[in-house]
Parts: structure tokens; sequence; C-alpha cells
């Protein structure tokens, strides 16, 4: 994993994510971008996204704030609050209810905030401290960036009211535009400047160039993945597959909605065809994109 990130940055990608579940093996987020930060040298680091709950807030604080050092303040940090109907177990084998979800993930985002400039207490909606222990502070001030994944009306006031960047999946580029717009107009509204939220697309991606079978291919994958089959999984997720110039065409709408920044993820079972198609999407669908910067 560590060589494949080496790689993408080689390869000329601006950023490198870590998703982040408790159903199923894998390395954990935190530790693969700490591995990260010293095997990379340019590139952004994020998480897509980190579910905050299944961490004790305090420690959690401590441990970003140790990445954003490590990679010299490279870090963005995407959360959220699961999936309903999937993550209730995940919630139950951490100990923590999943009731007022969104209010502790708000709390958390915020108690991050203040354990990194200092304070000593903190007393939100449902978290309360009043005897804080001194905590790393961040590299940065304030902080690395934190971005919110969700495209609900509530997930969008949030993110314009109290989140540096925008994260979604919606599987139509006009909702992303329209899903934009409401952030926009939240972050106005709550007296912060337009371009306060940074717009961002996570993306599934798969490129081939032979239609039999691709249907298959992307229904083994989201099997996988979610324990869902692709017909369900393509009506709440992007999911953009088929020849390159499909692929770009598509991913060209994204960004003519407003998306500044593509987090691609490979619909692919294995290391190789995972590089394969790294190398495809920065040779092929990168400069086909009429955008000025990142994938």
């Amino acid at each position: 994993m560590v060589d494949f990130a080496v790689q993408a940055e080689l390869l000329g990608y601006d950023s490198i994510w870590a998703n982040d579940t408790l159903l199923g093996p894998r390395i954990e987020p935190l530790a693969m971008l700490a591995a990260l930060s010293s095997a990379t040298e340019r590139v952004t680091l994020g998480t897509a996204a980190l579910l905050p709950a299944f961490r004790r807030p305090v420690m959690a604080a401590q441990a970003l704030a140790s990445i954003d050092h490590l990679s010299a303040g490279r870090l963005v940090v995407t959360v959220g609050a699961g999936f309903p109907g999937r993550s209730e177990i995940e919630y139950a084998v951490s100990e923590v209810p999943g009731e007022r979800r969104f209010g502790r993930l708000d709390d958390t985002v915020a108690l991050w905030r203040a354990l990194w400039s200092g304070q000593r207490a903190f007393h939100g909606t449902v978290l309360h401290f009043d005897d804080l222990p001194e905590s790393t502070p961040s590299y940065r001030p304030g902080g690395p960036p934190i971005w919110l994944g969700g495209a609900s009306p509530s997930a969008l006031e949030r993110t314009g009211r109290l989140y540096d960047g925008w994260l979604p999946y919606p599987p139509d580029p006009a909702d992303y535009r329209t899903g934009l717009a409401a952030v926009r107009s939240a972050a106005a509204t709550a007296g912060r400047s337009e371009d306060a939220v940074d717009p961002a697309l996570f993306v599934t991606v798969l490129i081939s160039e032979e239609p039999e079978g691709l249907e298959r291919r992307l229904d083994s994958y989201c099997q996988t993945t979610y324990g869902l089959p692709y017909e369900t999984v393509r009506t709440v997720q992007a999911i953009v597959a088929g020849p390159a110039e499909h692929v770009a065409a598509t991913l060209g709408r994204y960004a003519k909605a407003g998306a500044e920044h593509l987090v691609c993820r490979i619909a692919a079972p294995s290391l190789d065809t995972q590089l394969d198609q790294l190398e495809l999407i920065a040779k092929v669908i990168r400069p086909a994109l009429q955008i000025p910067s990142r994938a």
C-alpha cells in the first residue's frame, strides 16, 4: 500500500486518501497516513471518510495532530457519521449510541479544534469536558482542514456553517451543482465567504474499453465492498465506468458543476489492476479534464 501511494505521487496525483470502516479487514486509516507521511513528500494525505465516533475523541485529536506534524501540514480530514443500515454494528462494537450521531460528530470536530488551539474545557450539545489535559497542538494554526462527507439537507447546511470542505458522492452531476449551491448559501448565512468550503467529489472509477462484462465486474466490486448489488449502489454513489472518453466526459460534467478536487476510488479487486488503472487515470483521464488542478 505504501508503494502504491508513492507511485501515485510519482504519477502526479495531488492527494492520497484512506477510508475507514470496522466492517472487514484493512489497514487502519490513521496508521496508513502516518506511514505515508514519511514515504511521500508532496501529496495531500486525507481520510475519505474518517468515522470519529468509533475513536475516543481526545486521543483522536492527538493522533490527527501528530500526523499533521509528521506530514508537515499535508493532512485533510474528511469525516462522516456512517451509513444507515450498515453502520449500526460499528456503533454497537464501539459502545457508542447511534442516536444524536450528527450532533456527536459536529461536537467531536469542535472539540478537536479546541484541543489544537490549547483550550482546556469544552461543552457541546453531546460532549462535555470540564478539565481537558494539555494536548498536542496542530502543525497549522487552527488545525488541518476538516471536510464533511454527505449530501442530505442537514449535511449541506452543516457543511456551509461548520466545515472547511465538502466531499459528497452524488450519482448525478446536476445534484452536485444543486448541493454545492446549498452549501455556499449556508456559508453565506453563517457569515462565511463563498469560497470558505472546498468543493470535492468522491467517485468510484473503472476504465474499460470492453463493455462486455463491465457491469459484472462492478457488481462484484460492490458486493465485496458493501454487500450490495451494483444496481443498488449506483443509485446512491457516483460510479463512472467505461471507455476512457466516457469516464473523462462524465468527470468533466462534475467539474463543470463545481467540483475542484476529484477523489477517485478505483473499482478493481487486485493491486496489479489498481496500478494499471492508476496510470490510466493519470495519463489519459486527467489531461482530458477541463479543470485547472486536482485529481
